[in-house]
């Protein structure tokens, strides 16, 4: 059970944000400008994770709490940014037992490091309608470049929604425990609903 609880400790990458999803990039000329502008994301989206295990089956999850924003440039996309904070308090994994443990200081340390924050360095249209995020992910007190890929789902007037996933090396974050049992990877798998602010 240890194992395996370390392992999910590997998700604060997210954030993930993720987010980090929120990469508005990924839109056609046609339709940049209308979608162009500042949107804050909505308690509706969501940051789901894996993690494999040899043999088959693994861990998934999710985070009920986060926020961020992110700005969306009409005229340049590389200067379009993105802020996401993920709150590794609110890790939901279905086992009260595992998630107490991931708030505990042998993982998450919530009490002393309340956030995981991701702020992205580059945004690169990849499509029409989708781009890779690049950003510095910090978690626990570590650093490092994190990369995810995002494609535009939906937009209207004031909103917008990107489906958003990337991998995470748990290792570099200090949380390879468990390997090779439980794999080194982190898959993130979020839709991102922004808000126009």
């Amino acid at each position: 059970m240890e194992t395996k609880h370390a392992i999910l400790s590997a998700i604060s990458g997210a954030s993930i944000a993720a987010i980090v999803a929120l990469t508005p990039t990924f839109v056609t000329a046609d339709t940049l400008s209308d979608v162009a502008g500042r949107y804050r994301i909505q308690p509706s989206s969501r940051v789901g994770f894996t993690v494999s295990q040899v043999g088959g089956g693994g861990i998934t999850g999710d985070f009920k709490k986060f926020s961020g924003v992110f700005a969306l440039n009409s005229s340049d996309i590389k200067r379009s940014e993105i802020d996401f904070t993920l709150y590794p308090e609110s890790v939901s994994t279905g086992e009260a037992r595992v998630e107490s443990f991931l708030k505990s200081d042998a993982v998450f340390d919530s009490a002393n490091f309340p956030t995981i924050t991701f702020k992205s360095t580059q945004i690169t249209q990849t499509s029409s309608d989708t781009a890779q995020i690049s950003g510095i992910l910090t978690a626990r007190g570590k650093s490092s470049p994190a990369n995810f890929q995002a494609s535009l789902a939906d937009h209207g007037k004031n909103t917008i929604t990107f489906h958003v996933q990337g991998k995470l090396l748990r290792s570099r974050y200090g949380m390879d425990v468990g390997t090779p049992i439980y794999s080194n990877v982190v898959q993130f798998d979020m839709t991102i609903r922004g808000q126009r602010s």
